[in-house]
């Protein structure tokens, strides 16, 4: 019990710690001031949803670029309320427009594409306003449902009678919550007509390319692929994935991560002007989503503004850019192509690594999986791509071949309760005995003489 007391202790305090950093809330401030994108009358328009407490990085951002790229879409990011929000990671954005600004600017009709990506419960009942929104508004369109975003499409009656998937790791849970539903694994998206359903994350990326292609054709679909990296592309039909499932080895990674580096491993990703949605999407969303490190969001300006337009407030400016953070990491590849000496004095100034992950062309989060196995380790790197639903290209020769830094500190932690409990136990026993020695010493010296017998005896 003692060799598991101080850890089960540090693990609880950890995953809560983490638990409540994932889509903290922005800190108090106005909405800054910043115009929504001019309307483009003639092309569709998309709507990517972010609840009032935030949504998915991964889920939100990566839709978003590959339909933005093609120039043949109005594409706007929408929230029931339009103020700064959280996006899993301490990403913050502010969305183009709140649902009534819409309908404004859509003369009442419903957007032509809705994607639905995850989004945290919120107790201030943003999930029912969502809800009710995708009910009686995006259900005139089509709804493009992206990872566990599968759960607020049901909840909202779209998917009753109809086949659709979702992250492997939540399946089963949505199953017993939606037994009306006809569920599937194995697949990357499912298309049941005005509803497509994806599977966890990365497979976004074939679920939008699947919108593409039916409102703007397999050439521009094709090209979008080419022009995010992404060569897994498979157009009419969704391609094939294994039906993955969660194994030991995998939980162990999980807890050793969650419990015993995510307190203690920062990083710091510099936002700059320009950088491309999927591109921050890449750095934020593998580290959050295996819970493996804390990613802080820092810019040299109070806004920034993405290749597309949306803005983003960072939680903390450059100039204490190093403070409390094991490295920095600046996304993008016109960052790397440009490198900011103002970001490089921040990194000397802290004494921390700085790294541009997108220094070569290709799909964005490649360089980040192999980052995390070279500077965590190998397995972590390997459930990353698992929990992307990802198959990654080769993580190379570099990195830890098991997550000893965090084994080591359970370890440490397990110590330090053995060595709490002997010492414990001695201070116990010497207290004891010392106090069994005072008590006969004043029996002795409270005793008459002759061994204290009476002289009659």
């Amino acid at each position: 019990m003692a060799l598991l007391l101080v850890p089960g202790v540090e693990f609880l305090i950890s995953s809560r710690s983490f638990a409540s950093y994932r889509y903290a809330p922005p800190t108090a401030g106005g909405l800054p001031a910043v115009a929504p994108p001019v309307h483009a009358r003639g092309k569709p328009t998309v709507a990517v949803v972010v609840g009032n407490a935030g949504a998915n990085v991964a889920d939100a951002l990566v839709p978003y670029d590959l339909l933005a790229s093609t120039g043949r879409f109005n594409v706007y990011t929408v929230a029931p309320e339009r103020r700064p929000l959280p996006l899993l990671g301490g990403l913050d954005l502010v969305p183009d427009l709140d649902f009534a600004e819409l309908s404004r600017r859509l003369d009442g009709r419903a957007p032509d594409v809705t994607v639905v990506p995850e989004m945290p419960s919120d107790d201030d009942g943003g999930d029912r306003r969502v809800v009710a929104w995708l009910r009686s508004t995006a259900s005139r369109g089509l709804v493009l449902g992206v990872c566990t975003g599968a759960r607020l499409v049901a909840e909202a009656g779209l998917l009753d009678g109809r086949e659709a998937t979702t992250h492997w790791y939540r399946l089963s849970g949505l199953k017993d919550a939606h037994p009306a539903v006809r569920w599937r694994r194995g697949v990357r998206y499912v298309d049941a007509g005005n509803v497509i359903t994806t599977g966890g994350l990365l497979s976004s990326v074939d679920g939008t390319l699947r919108v593409i292609e039916r409102l703007a054709g397999t050439d521009t679909a094709a090209a979008a692929a080419r022009a995010a990296g992404w060569h897994r592309y498979s157009p009419g039909t969704p391609a094939r994935m294994p039906e993955s499932r969660l194994v030991p080895s995998d939980a162990i990674v999980h807890l050793l991560n969650l419990g015993f580096r995510s307190h203690s491993t920062k990083v710091g990703v510099v936002l700059t002007d320009g950088v491309g949605e999927l591109e921050l999407a890449s750095v934020f969303s593998p580290y959050a989503e295996v819970k493996a490190v804390r990613t802080v969001a820092i810019a040299a300006t109070a806004t920034v503004r993405s290749r597309h337009g949306l803005t983003f407030a960072p939680r903390r400016r450059l100039a204490g850019a190093g403070d409390g953070v094991d490295r920095l990491m600046v996304p993008g590849t016109t960052a790397a192509a440009n490198p900011d000496p103002e970001i490089a004095a921040a990194a000397r100034r802290a004494g921390v690594p700085l790294e541009y992950p997108h220094r070569r062309p290709g799909f964005a989060f490649d360089p980040v999986v192999r980052s995390m196995a070279r500077t965590l380790d190998r397995p972590t790197a390997r459930w990353t791509s698992k929990i992307l639903e990802y198959r990654s290209a080769d993580l190379g020769p570099s990195g830890p071949s098991w997550p000893w830094t965090p084994t080591l500190r359970l370890l440490l932690f397990g110590l330090a309760g053995v060595a709490a409990l002997a010492v414990v136990r001695v201070t116990a026993r010497l207290i004891t005995t010392g106090s069994l020695r005072s008590g006969t010493a004043d029996r002795r010296a409270a005793a008459p003489p002759g061994g204290g017998r009476d002289e009659d005896e």
